[in-house]
């Protein structure tokens, strides 16, 4: 079950932005690692992605589901102290290096902002390309592929007829042994990576 990321309760203002803002490169969603009691899984997709990535995303988190992947986790592994907590203060007494007249960062955070954390993610990489290569396999079927990469269509048609991206159709013309064909029925076209 795919729930808008606008309906998340609990999230503040600083995070939605961040999240939406500066940090939307670097998330494109995530599925629940608890079911809800029918068995279902709850996703969650970056909304500053288009609709071809949210596509990936989703069938990349479905497989995760389906190969039983265990799923990543988010740990807190630090946090730098604020003034108030005994650190020095940046302001005063600047970082070993920094330019003259600029103070340097030590780490800690000045009163009044808010105290940094610093996130680690579990990765298993082996899991994600397995689950990325399950859906994508799910998006762009082999039998259709081959018959489109036979007729000489490009990847941006292909991409068009199955709503997902040029460079995930190249991939899958890579990685199902086609491109030797693919190349070989479009030797006129300039579009291959």
């Amino acid at each position: 079950m795919v729930v808008d990321f606008d309906t998340i309760e609990g999230l503040s203002p600083e995070s939605r932005a961040h999240l939406l803002g500066e940090a939307a490169d670097e998330w494109s969603g995530g599925a629940c690692s608890r079911p809800l009691p029918n068995g279902w899984r709850l996703v969650i997709l970056n909304p500053a992605h288009g609709k071809q990535r949210n596509r990936a995303t989703l069938m990349e988190e479905v497989a995760h589901v389906f190969l039983g992947h265990q799923p990543n986790r988010l740990a807190i592994i630090g946090r730098n102290p604020t003034v108030r907590e005994g650190a020095e203060d940046p302001g005063r007494n600047p970082a070993p290096g920094s330019p003259p007249g600029q103070p340097g960062w030590s780490g800690a955070v000045k009163e009044g902002s808010p105290s940094k954390q610093t996130l680690a993610r579990d990765y298993n990489h082996d899991d994600e390309e397995a689950a990325y290569a399950v859906g994508a396999a799910a998006l762009v079927p082999y039998e259709a592929l081959r018959r489109f990469v036979i007729q000489g269509r490009r990847a941006s048609e292909i991409a068009r007829h199955f709503g997902v991206s040029r460079q995930l159709v190249e991939y899958r013309i890579k990685v199902t042994h086609l491109w030797k064909e693919y190349k070989r029925a479009s030797t006129t076209r300039a579009e291959h990576v």
